[in-house]
């Protein structure tokens, strides 16, 4: 499917929304194959990380592509409405639930909407300094529908979550990385590098322990500190008895690169 790609390279896994004549808006059957893109990225070992991002400079994700999933149709019913979030936009946030390998947004251009909610959705942000980032829904009357709520308070706090939700101001690169919206920022003629750099960073590593420090910490963030403690135990014990492990602890003595086997 043309709309949206999936390329592979040294472990780094590229989703691609690819309608830049639209702003990258998605549509059903693009959301599909984005939760497809998934499912097969957490299944497949050659996969160390996942970085989603736009085609083009201008937009990242303009959210739902109205001309397709229209708000505005009167003929449909609330339940309707509210099966086209739950059965299909929403399959993608359960998706990247579902990811235990690191996710980035290379948040290239403008997110709006449900586009920043798939942004806020994944592990790490990284932006260009030309991107600015919004909710919006409140200037068209909706409230948020792909999981703003829920991620946006998490990452900046319930306050600033409220004022960029309550406001729809948009926000720029500089606040966003403020503000810990986005990890890192770029300067476009550099982003596409420094993106690659961020996932590299984090591919080289051990994977089965990336995937096990990322499944920890997300257990910790709802947990008490005693169950939180008692999971780092039992991570640390099963990640220590892994070949990887043996092998890094072996390449630092040798003071050579490691050469992981995922195992």
């Amino acid at each position: 499917m043309q709309d949206i790609t999936w390329t592979l390279s040294d472990g780094i896994g590229t989703i691609t929304l690819n309608r830049p004549q639209v702003r990258n808006a998605f549509t059903f059957p693009m959301l599909r194959e984005w939760e497809r893109m998934l499912r097969e990225a957490r299944d497949d070992d050659a996969v160390k990380v996942v970085v989603l991002t736009g085609a083009g400079d201008k937009a990242f994700c303009s959210g739902v592509d109205l001309g397709s999933i229209s708000n505005a149709n009167p003929d449909l019913t609330p339940l309707e409405r509210k099966s086209q979030l739950h059965d299909e936009v929403h399959r993608v946030a359960r998706a990247v639930a579902d990811l235990d390998k690191p996710i980035i947004a290379a948040i290239n251009g403008v997110a709006v909407g449900a586009g920043l909610d798939m942004a806020l959705m994944c592990d790490l942000r990284i932006m260009s300094t030309s991107a600015r980032v919004l909710e919006g829904y409140v200037k068209v009357g909706l409230t948020p529908g792909d999981g703003g709520a829920y991620y946006l308070p998490r990452i900046v706090g319930t306050a600033k979550a409220l004022e960029l939700l309550l406001t729809g101001d948009s926000v720029d690169a500089a606040e966003a990385h403020r503000i810990g919206l986005v990890n890192r920022i770029a300067e476009p003629a550099e982003f596409a590098g420094a993106t690659e750099q961020f996932a590299r960073s984090i591919a080289q590593h051990a994977p089965v322990t990336v995937r096990m420090i990322k499944r920890l910490t997300y257990q910790s963030v709802d947990a008490d500190l005693r169950t939180a403690l008692e999971l780092a135990s039992s991570h640390f014990a099963v990640a220590s008895a892994t070949e990887d492990a043996a092998e890094a602890l072996a390449a630092m003595k040798d003071k050579r690169q490691p050469q992981y086997r995922g195992r």
